[in-house]
């Protein structure tokens, strides 16, 4: 398929040490796959259900992406990979443009879950993409 990102062997070499080993459960889906997986994703903006099946099933796509999200390996991961730069200036960049409220219909409800979920919502989600740009800037 057009448009597919795998990581190299040069990339999965930094990133494959950082990664959390002697995870429980049945037999689980290799981690470069997925990894790659995740990366097509951000980078298409594709939804996770749209990503290709030679990443692997896309619930165990997103669902690796969330775990990892919350348990804090994609911010370890990023804080690793910037301490084996020599780079005086690491920069994160992120775009976003919010839609008006009844863009998408409206949210009814109680007030406290609408707090709830604007809390939800500001919170950062991930720092993979500034991730992939500085392993690819390291093993230029």
């Amino acid at each position: 398929m057009a448009g597919e990102f795998w990581l190299d062997d040069e990339q999965w070499a930094v990133i494959s040490p950082l990664l959390p080993t002697n995870q429980p459960g049945a037999h689980r889906t290799d981690d470069r796959r997925v990894i790659s997986g995740i990366i097509h994703v951000l980078r298409s903006g594709c939804r996770w259900q749209d990503c290709p099946s030679c990443y692997g099933p896309s619930t165990t796509i997103y669902n690796r992406f969330h775990r990892w999200s919350a348990k804090g390996i994609w911010r370890r991961l990023f804080e690793s990979l910037v301490q084996t730069t020599d780079r005086d200036i690491h920069m994160i960049d992120s775009t976003t443009a919010k839609a008006h409220r009844s863009a998408a219909g409206g949210k009814g409800g109680r007030m406290p879950k609408q707090l709830v979920d604007r809390e939800a919502a500001d919170r950062q989600k991930s720092m993979l993409l500034s991730m992939v740009v500085a392993v690819q800037s390291r093993c230029e």
